[in-house]
């Protein structure tokens, strides 16, 4: 049985109530800066993923497993190299937007270690990255392919473009904010709250107070 009634299995967290160690590694609901200073909001609300085998259990699209998205090294932060593990809500549309370019390209779509979600806290994080919303993924194949050359990537990322309305892709070449041996997809700074959110009730007094 469902912990949220709709199917899917996971137990949705809001990661405030979380212990310290969590919430710092987290930092759910923090306002942080992207590399142009515009403010974004982290996520608040996480899927709760009990241990490896739930992880591989769990499908969040038809040919994608919770687990591909969260292959991790020692440069994520401590409490978050362990289960419980905690995934923003909002990587389940990044499962339902790699499905439909696994249609597209009609080959398996392969994520990078390190390339799907990581939390704020991960060393490789730079500024507001999507990676911490859950809605970015680093493509380093694509059925045979790889990608790690200039036409591959431009190939495919012209593909995404046409099948992932309003995706960005980020452009070729060795510098900061560039790609060369992946294809980074991007849906933005999404986050999802799910029905079955387990926050506040409506305060009317709170909801009339001036902002």
């Amino acid at each position: 049985m469902s912990p949220n009634g709709n199917g899917f299995p996971l137990r949705v967290i809001d990661a405030r109530r979380l212990g310290k160690e969590y919430r710092d590694a987290l930092r759910p609901g923090v306002t942080v800066c992207d590399d142009r200073g515009i403010a974004r909001q982290l996520p608040r609300y996480f899927y709760e993923v009990p241990s490896w085998d739930a992880a591989q259990r769990t499908y969040i699209a038809p040919h994608f497993q919770l687990h591909e998205f969260i292959h991790v090294d020692v440069r994520e932060a401590g409490p978050l190299r362990h289960f419980p593990r905690y995934v923003p809500c909002a990587l389940t549309l990044l499962g339902a937007c790699l499905e439909l370019l696994r249609d597209a390209v009609g080959a398996p779509v392969y994520i990078s270690a390190n390339g799907g979600y990581r939390s704020p806290r991960h060393k490789l994080t730079r500024t507001a990255s999507t990676h911490a919303w859950g809605t970015a993924a680093n493509i380093y194949r694509i059925g045979d392919n790889l990608l790690d050359d200039r036409e591959t990537i431009a190939r495919y990322a012209e593909v995404v473009r046409e099948t992932i309305p309003g995706a960005w892709v980020r452009p070729y070449g060795k510098d900061v904010g560039f790609a060369d041996d992946h294809l980074h997809v991007d849906l933005g700074y999404v986050i999802a709250t799910p029905r079955e959110t387990p926050g506040e009730m409506y305060n009317p007094k709170l909801a009339s107070e001036p902002l």
